[in-house]
């Protein structure tokens, strides 16, 4: 497996998993008796490469949209990755 799909591979998991634990939170949020997804695990995915998916699920279930964290953090996580996964394509690192 090439260093590319390897990256890919992983923040495609690591996104779709920062989406669905938005959806968990969602969820759990509405029904007040269930145990909450601690939002610095929800922040650390982001940082961690899952900024996209965290972005459209604040989209999409309307989750955590007035935490300025949240505003500021999603958005930003993925334009860091964006720009790190675009200086290893000019470097030749992943082909």
């Amino acid at each position: 497996m090439t260093s590319t799909k390897i990256i890919f591979f992983y923040l495609f998991i690591v996104n779709v998993w920062s989406f669905l634990l938005m959806r968990i939170d969602k969820k759990r949020s509405k029904q007040r008796r269930k145990r909450r997804i601690r939002e610095r695990t929800l922040l650390g995915l982001s940082i961690c490469g899952g900024g996209l998916g965290t972005w459209v699920a604040m989209r999409v279930f309307h989750h955590k949209t007035k935490h300025l964290s949240f505003q500021a953090l999603a958005p930003l996580s993925t334009l860091v990755w964006t720009v790190f996964i675009l200086y290893l394509m000019y470097r030749g690192v992943m082909r």
